[in-house]
């Protein structure tokens, strides 16, 4: 540990800026506040919470001129040294307020100050004489007797139990306490209590499968890396049902079995149980390695949990969402970033982090393996193997040799005109449907639209109803009668007649979630159907209950939007339906086709996991798109050239950083001028180190009654460019009601 200059520490501070501050160490905190540690301080006339940055100050004031830090909130530190390392370079990588980015960091009980549960225990603390017992029973006979039942036990006993069971009062005990005869310590509670969501989850097989080649040539390959113990990434790409899972465990038993920690990523908490599953059977029950959750659907108690068992040694396998990669590990060897393709590693609230990004940043910090995993990789990824920043491996069949599924490619022009099928479900489709259902074989089928019906139109005047603080259309749902806004929560009853002409053939258009469950129901009356999406998950764990139900084979058909598209492995799964693959074709990014085809691919790899073969039904209305026949032809390679080619033609992203920068406010007309008068201003004081596209409204362009316009900037070099634009954005004269959003290789333009 660094010597601490006169007990003076460098701070940062939880108080709206960014400057670090310095403050001394009181005589009774001394030795125990260290780099990382959670003190309240004064700020001014306030308290304020901070953390430890730095065990020596730099603003050169005399110590006693310096205020001292009034609390240590928790006797461990809650960040670990790297990570307090980690959030000064998001700082000044994404341009996020540290404060948003500790908080971030830091569980909330964790921040308010939440102690572990503990337990009193009672046991005999020395053997006393006969005769000193009998003095004691004639001038205080609970006492004695309490000192005698702790007498016959063989171990120590809960307090509350102990006083329970023997009527004695809990003034007698602590008088036995002060006389020396009895021992009172505080136990944690024991591994058993620890709260968990995911403590009853799905049962999963503790047989390890052996490896084929491809997969021990991956696992050893990440090995050599991990035995260097130097910072490393691998880019695990294999194709669906390829066993990347089973490389995972391979390479992490050794990690952990050496005495380090690890971090296993997903993307989306729906996995989070299966994944939880296989690796408590795997690494929990063989080598005795503790694994946490950790994830934005915890509670209070279980996230602080969480946090204890890995700020104490307890737990060194972590798994979780998003914010799982700032769990404060100690001894870090490997990070997992599984499904590295996904958009939801990125937040879209501040701090606007890219958990795959961070993670690889602080496996850099930590000299640790990083392993990127996908079926379908990043274009991101793929361009830093190209330049040899990441080492490629690839397994191109499945475990078993099982076949890939077979992928049918049905044109709903064709279908809409032949007037087959049920509504929203082609001919064919419904044809598998019916077959695997009276095989007792289970379908998925993905839509990627909540609600029943996209929008409500008027055929009489074209009207569509839209919200009226946003410039979508208001999507229908029929479960409660209701038209509501999927941006702003905007929700009232859904209309009889057109509120325009007053027609009553006012008519839904489009489907989602709720109107193709009911298309199912009718052709499969007798067959059991769920639907999974935020609108049915309102209910806690129903996620996990649903898909645990799915494993047993108490349901037929499973319909859900992008929660059950990626990583979800059930083995009676034979077919898959994609309801709409124009959904994520036709949207205005840049990215729409490389989503198009990892959705695509995705989705087809739910099916045919097990034994028997599996098919997918692919529906579109443009059939021959490029997209749609590179993932029927498993032409992963050919798409990859193509879609580089068109981004190196553009010099989009992955060949040039962007930054997209939003600007909202309340009149149209001020935030154009501003926007305007702020390009102006970029290209005068910065001409050269960036390409600036804009302004122009964002294609939302009015969200929650505030319009919003965009500037998109590429540049190579974000390090360089942040903290230039920055200061200029700190030394414009921005209006008090136009706000802006700068988000750093940002993954929703919208």
């Amino acid at each position: 540990m660094p010597a601490q200059r006169d007990n003076v520490i460098s701070v940062i501070p939880f108080a709206g800026f960014e400057k670090e501050l310095d403050y001394r160490i009181p005589d009774r905190f001394t030795g125990d506040v260290r780099i990382g540690s959670l003190v309240r301080i004064p700020i001014r006339n306030r308290q304020s919470l901070g953390v430890v940055a730095a065990l020596e100050g730099d603003s050169g004031l005399p110590p006693s001129r310096l205020k001292q830090i009034t609390q240590l909130i928790h006797d461990e530190p809650v960040l670990t040294e790297e990570l307090v390392a980690l959030a000064r370079w998001m700082r000044d990588y994404y341009a996020a307020p540290v404060e948003s980015i500790m908080e971030t960091m830091i569980p909330g009980p964790v921040r308010r100050g939440m102690k572990p549960k503990v337990e009193n225990y009672l046991s005999v603390a020395r053997k006393v004489s006969s005769g000193d017992l009998e003095d004691l029973r004639k001038k205080a006979p609970k006492q004695a007797e309490l000192y005698t039942f702790l007498a016959q036990q063989f171990k120590p006993q809960k307090k509350s139990l102990v006083l329970s069971r023997t009527g004695v009062a809990a003034a007698s005990c602590r008088a036995l306490v002060t006389r020396g005869w009895v021992k009172e310590e505080a136990r944690r509670l024991d591994r058993e209590a620890y709260r968990d969501d995911l403590g009853g989850g799905e049962t999963v097989s503790v047989l390890p499968p052996e490896l084929n080649e491809e997969q021990e040539a991956a696992a050893s390959a990440m090995l050599d890396s991990l035995r260097t113990k130097a910072f490393r990434v691998h880019l695990l790409q294999g194709v669906t049902g390829s066993g990347k899972t089973e490389v995972y465990i391979k390479v992490l038993r050794e990690a952990l079995n050496d005495g380090g920690g690890a971090i296993f990523l997903v993307p989306e908490v729906a996995l989070a149980p299966q994944t939880v599953g296989r690796l408590r059977a795997r690494l929990e029950k063989e080598s005795g390695v503790r694994t946490v959750v950790w994830h934005s659907h915890l509670s209070e108690g279980e996230r602080f949990d969480a946090w204890n068992a890995v700020v104490t040694g307890e737990a060194r396998l972590v798994v979780g969402a998003r914010s799982a990669v700032f769990a404060p590990v100690p001894d870090l060897r490997m990070i997992v970033v599984d499904e590295e393709h996904e958009p939801a590693y990125k937040q879209e609230e501040v701090p606007r982090y890219h958990g795959r990004d961070v993670a690889v940043y602080r496996a850099w910090l930590n000299r640790a393996l990083c392993v990127l995993g996908s079926a379908t990789p990043s274009l991101e990824s793929l361009r830093n193997v190209s330049e040899g920043k990441y080492v490629a491996n690839r397994l191109l069949k499945r475990v078993d040799d099982r076949r890939l599924p077979m992928i049918h490619v049905v044109d709903m022009c064709r279908e809409i005109l032949s007037k087959r099928g049920a509504f929203g479900l082609s001919r064919p489709l419904v044809d598998k449907m019916i077959d695997r259902f009276e095989k007792k074989e289970q379908t998925i089928l993905f839509i990627n639209r909540r609600g029943y019906s996209s929008s409500v139109l008027c055929p009489d005047c074209g009207h569509v109803l839209e919200c009226e603080h946003c410039s979508v259309s208001l999507t229908y749902h029929r479960s409660d009668e209701t038209v509501k806004c999927h941006l702003c929560g905007h929700q009232r009853p859904a209309p009889k007649k057109c509120p325009s002409c007053r027609s009553v053939k006012i008519r839904w258009k489009g489907f989602g979630t709720q109107r193709v469950e009911d298309a199912v129901r009718k052709v499969l009356p007798k067959a059991s159907i769920e639907r999974m999406d935020t609108d049915a998950m309102s209910k806690r764990n129903r996620f996990r209950e649903i898909l645990r139900d799915f494993r047993l084979g108490k349901i037929d058909v499973l319909v859900g939007t992008q929660m059950i598209a990626k990583g979800l492995d059930f083995p009676n799964v034979t077919l898959v339906g994609l309801v709409d693959a124009d959904l994520s074709l036709h949207v205005p990014d840049f990215r729409a086709h490389e989503r198009t085809f990892q959705l695509l691919v995705q989705v087809s790899g739910r099916s045919g996991r097990g034994d028997r073969a599996g098919e997918v039904v692919v529906q579109t209305f443009t059939p021959h798109a490029g997209t749609i026949q590179y993932a029927r032809r498993e032409d992963f390679d050919g798409f990859i050239e193509e879609e580089m080619e068109s981004r190196r033609s553009f010099q989009y992203p992955p060949f040039r950083h962007l930054i997209h920068h939003l600007f909202h406010g309340p009149n149209p007309e001020k935030l154009e001028f501003y926007t305007e008068r702020w390009v102006r201003h970029l290209e005068e004081k910065l001409p050269e180190a960036m390409e600036i596209r804009g302004p122009c409204p964002a294609p939302l362009e009015k969200v929650k009654d505030r319009y919003r316009y965009q500037v998109w900037y590429f540049t190579h070099n974000v390090t360089r460019l942040v903290p230039k634009l920055q200061a200029l954005r700190r030394e414009f004269p921005w209006p008090d009601d136009v706000v802006q959003v700068l988000d750093v290789d940002a993954v929703n333009l919208t």
